[in-house]
């Protein structure tokens, strides 16, 4: 078996938008992932859904793989024939133990590629409002570890009176200790300084005081790691130049359940407004093609082609594209339960006639009873999975319908539950995807969360497991989106 390659990748200090154009390229190709805590679960957004995952992470106090194993599982591996990514916080070689890995590839001649990653210490001190450098105030910036500033040989005298800005990663532990030795070799005991906590993310917490007292209040405020500890006079800057904190869902952990690719325009969105967004995909999709050819010779017999979904979309057309079906064929009128099924459609080059004002079967039912009268012929591409009642009022109402089940819904996978402990707050969209995440997670576990729903036929789910939800006046994720912002969900 020819041997793999391994890839060490540099993910950023958590805000998953801060990975790099090639990380997420390189991470689309791995069939092994090797990733920790200080990475974030959110990275894994970026794999294939058939890559293995290996949780090789350390927190404070407890080691989950030493780093001689985390070693030879790399070349293990990569021996096996793997495209093996090493997920690494920030950047593999800024205290990252990053060349230790390489070194250990070396030594068995296995191919290897570093992709470099932004590194906390500039993009948690931006996200914070402080600048490293400023013209004027400082010229320069000095990055130490503290994680074992009581035994490393710093130079404090030297750092003391070096100026600039100091800047002390993994250091919380020790944080005492660097403001006292700082203090006994000569420094102004009221030199500004912050402490940022899991900055770039949901828990980011600034707190901001002097060299003297900057230790006591952390312990008053319950900080905890993963912190950095910053010195100098850019911190009095970081009122006005903060713009991170500001957003309107900045604070917010929020679990979008859909599938992974309905997902993405709703993550973006959340995203930008200042949230970070947790992915469980509760659902996978498993098109069914094959049942969609038994209808082909009869579309252009049809007077409505109805949709209720955007899945229900994108099978079937995929399926004609693949046939080679001239849609041309198609004279019925389209019909779109809501907006996100409408935009499908329309990327289509058709425009639906009829589209319902919320996102549930009821709502486009009276809107196509305004059009359609007894004897109509109408054809439902639909999930297997979801509610029968369209058809069934409408061949109430004398009209001949065919169904075809163009796609289901299964329980999707859960890459790392313990991601949902973050949460604060979950968005369900259907009512597989609440009864998917019970599966999932444990009814216990969401319960302990703020609940949103996207219209009334989910919430009745919800009350059958006695959920407490909220929803909004709008039956879409963009409504939801807006109530979020509005603040009208608590």
């Amino acid at each position: 078996m020819a041997c793999g390659k391994v890839y060490l990748i540099g993910a950023g200090p958590g805000d998953e938008e801060l990975l790099t154009l090639k990380a997420v390229e390189k991470l689309r190709k791995c069939t092994v992932v090797m990733y920790d805590r200080l990475a974030g679960t959110e990275v894994l957004n970026y794999i294939d859904e058939k890559c293995k995952l290996y949780y090789c992470g350390k927190n404070p106090g407890s080691h989950y793989k030493t780093q001689d194993e985390i070693n030879k599982m790399l070349v293990e591996f990569a021996k096996q024939g793997n495209i093996v990514g090493r997920i690494k916080g920030g950047d593999p070689y800024i205290f990252g133990r990053g060349g230790e890995e390489i070194l250990a590839l070396t030594e068995e001649n296995i191919e290897f590629e570093v992709i470099p990653g932004i590194t906390s210490f500039i993009s948690v001190l931006n996200y914070a409002g402080i600048p490293v450098t400023h013209r004027n105030i400082a010229r320069s910036f000095h990055v130490f570890t503290g994680k074992a500033a009581d035994k490393l040989d710093i130079d404090w005298k030297s750092a003391a009176n070096i100026g600039g800005t100091l800047i002390f990663m993994m250091g919380f532990s020790n944080l005492q200790i660097i403001c006292n030795k700082l203090i006994e070799n000569g420094m102004d005991p009221s030199k500004p300084c912050a402490v940022v906590m899991s900055g770039t993310t949901a828990k980011q917490r600034k707190l901001t005081s002097n060299l003297k007292n900057i230790y006591g209040e952390t312990k008053i405020k319950n900080f905890h790691s993963p912190c950095i500890f910053v010195i100098g006079e850019v911190v009095k800057l970081n009122d006005r130049l903060n713009w991170y904190e500001k957003k309107p869902l900045f604070g917010r952990n929020i679990c979008i359940t859909r599938s992974k690719q309905q997902s993405v325009p709703m993550r973006k969105k959340l995203i930008d407004l200042g949230a970070q967004v947790t992915e469980i995909h509760s659902i996978k999709i498993r098109y069914t093609p094959e049942n969609i050819k038994d209808y082909m010779d009869k579309l252009n017999e049809y007077d409505y082609v109805v949709f209720t979904s955007s899945n229900g979309v994108e099978s079937f057309f995929d399926v004609l594209l693949k046939e080679n079906y001239d849609i041309r064929n198609i004279k019925g009128i389209f019909a779109a339960i809501g907006p996100a099924t409408e935009r499908e459609i329309k990327k289509r080059g058709i425009i639906p006639k009829i589209i319902a004002k919320k996102f549930v079967a009821e709502s486009l039912y009276k809107e196509m009873k305004k059009y359609v009268k007894q004897g109509d012929r109408i054809f439902i591409p639909r999930s297997k999975n979801s509610r029968p009642y369209l058809a069934e009022v409408l061949r109430g109402q004398g009209c001949i319908v065919d169904e075809c089940y163009t796609y289901e819904t299964l329980v999707g996978d859960v890459l790392d539950k313990e991601c949902f402990k973050d949460v604060d707050t979950v968005l369900f969209t259907s009512p597989s995807t609440v009864r998917n995440m019970i599966e999932l997670v444990g009814i216990d576990s969401i319960r302990q969360k703020q609940i949103v729903s996207i219209g009334p036929i989910t919430g009745s789910e919800l009350k059958k497991h006695n959920l407490s939800y909220k929803m909004s006046e709008s039956y879409t994720t963009d409504g939801i989106i807006q109530k979020l912002v509005a603040g009208n969900i608590n």
